[in-house]
């Protein structure tokens, strides 16, 4: 295994192309392990669409086109085929991108890898680690006879329920065709064939399988390509062996391909490169960070704050927006409340006057922040999220107890993960009431329940760190070991053999 200090020169060494799926939840891990590579000796091309490259470089998360502090870490744009939005900053929709990106990347992907591969300066192409929801990129994979990993940035949990995809969702159907009391009572409908998992409702499955508005076309792209993650050479998760053993096994099983959980991959980045230099300036947020949140927090007593972030897609309505405000402003909790410019869905989040005025002192309002460094500090006592896998990570790993609200797709297996199976969380009633969320923010803040998840919450923050204990001795870095050896080296090993 090479490391920094003994690089080979860099016409010969490995050169790994990321293909992330254009999306903050989804470039934030690739990032990380595109750094862990970088760190162990490979030469990275990160793409990124042009679309986020912009927002990236006017976040500041990007300081200048094309740059870094090291000449072997490099970027690279290609179009993602939608025409531009009238605010450059807005998310994207989900549908449109993903269905977007498999019918327009290609082209532009595969000549930016044949330019790399004419540089004289840069090595040639090895391995392509792409986004599985980016199977396009085994087209070329496969025109170059180069490993092709799929990094699946769900978790385990997750993934076994896409791969039964036309299962889930040709029950779901006949279930809500039968259903006559109420257009979602379908969903309670128990399921107990998925590998691994146990009974689940139907609710407890993602939305981007079940939902029966998901256009044909939609449906049609997520068997695609889900189907194509059996072509890959390897699988890697954002997820650790004691999180999710059993179930990554049997996907293992499934798919007849290596499995690497290396998760949480963010606090694996920080556990082996502890002071990043070359890479570190390099960040992922798509929106400014506003750096006044940790200074606030830093006035606040320990564990005296709950944390509100419903992530980089969620969007309610503004009559949700009220009930929560009114929710943390009664429990009279100090809070800290992330509100993106486009959380409410076609306008502006407003918040009442009152509210502003009640919460004077003990409630800070923010359009976006290092949530890593929020969940770790030491004020923060429970984190209202939307469940996104990132933000799931980020709290277990720092023993941050949850109250769930999920949005849509993955989110909805994550909540029944957090709150059944690991038990470190409750849940909001989807029609959200003020009387609801004071009630859950004391109950977790103060109540003896909340006292139980913070004491299961911190078991998992144990497991994690022996996960990606340093010195390459926890399961996570073992395995983003194994993976780079059998997959990627070993494969330019056969070809040297081979060419001699």
């Amino acid at each position: 295994m090479m490391d920094n200090s003994g690089r080979q020169q860099r016409g010969g060494m490995p050169h790994v192309v990321c293909m992330p799926y254009p999306a903050q939840g989804h470039v934030a891990p690739m990032l990380n392990l595109a750094k862990l590579l970088h760190h162990k000796g490979f030469y990275i091309t990160f793409v990124h669409t042009h679309f986020n490259y912009n927002r990236l470089l006017r976040s500041g998360a990007l300081n200048s086109q094309f740059s870094s502090h090291s000449p072997t870490f490099r970027f690279e744009t290609i179009p993602d085929g939608l025409p531009p939005p009238d605010n450059p900053d807005a998310t994207q929709n989900i549908i449109e991108l993903c269905v977007s990106t498999s019918i327009h990347c290609l082209a532009p992907f595969r000549d930016v890898v044949a330019k790399l591969n004419k540089l004289p300066d840069v090595p040639p192409v090895s391995c392509i680690i792409s986004d599985a929801i980016m199977a396009f990129t085994l087209e070329v994979s496969q025109e170059l006879r180069i490993p092709n990993v799929f990094f699946w940035t769900v978790n385990a949990f997750t993934l076994v329920c896409y791969l039964h995809y036309s299962a889930i969702r040709n029950l779901a159907l006949q279930q809500h065709a039968a259903s006559i009391n109420s257009k979602n009572d379908y969903l309670d409908y128990m399921i107990d064939w998925l590998p691994g998992i146990g009974n689940v409702r139907l609710r407890d499955t993602p939305s981007m399988i079940w939902d029966p508005a998901l256009p044909d076309y939609f449906v049609e792209f997520c068997i695609r390509e889900i189907s194509r993650t059996r072509k890959a050479s390897a699988v890697i998760l954002n997820t650790f062996d004691a999180l999710e053993s059993d179930i990554i096994y049997q996907i293992s099983n499934m798919i007849d391909l290596h499995v690497y959980p290396i998760g949480p991959v963010h606090s694996l980045y920080k556990s082996v490169i502890p002071d990043d230099v070359e890479t570190g300036s390099i960040q992922s947020n798509l929106w400014k960070e506003d750096s006044t949140c940790i200074e606030w927090l830093d006035s606040k007593q320990v564990g005296s704050v709950i944390y509100v972030n419903f992530g980089s897609i969620t969007v309610m309505s503004p009559q949700h927006l009220e009930e929560f405000a009114w929710g943390l402003a009664n429990s009279m909790h100090n809070f800290l409340w992330i509100i993106r410019p486009d959380l409410v869905m076609g306008d502006s989040p407003l918040l009442p006057p009152d509210f502003i005025t009640q919460t004077k002192g003990r409630g800070l309002l923010a359009s976006w922040c290092d949530q890593q460094q929020v969940l770790t500090h030491l004020s923060i006592g429970g984190f209202l999220t939307h469940c996104g896998w990132n933000s799931t990570l980020e709290s277990l790993s720092a023993g941050v107890p949850m109250i769930c609200w999920p949005f849509f797709a993955d989110q909805l297996c994550v909540r029944h993960c957090v709150c059944r199976m690991w038990e470190v969380g409750v849940e909001v009633e989807e029609d959200v009431k003020r009387l609801g969320v004071e009630k859950l923010v004391r109950e977790l803040m103060e109540g003896n329940g909340g006292k139980e998840m913070k004491k299961r919450a911190l078991e998992w923050k144990n497991k994690c760190q022996r996960a990606i204990a340093g010195k390459c001795n926890g399961s996570s870095c073992l395995n983003l070991d194994r993976m780079v050896n059998e997959v990627i080296l070993s494969q330019i090993d056969r070809e040297k053999g081979s060419s001699r």
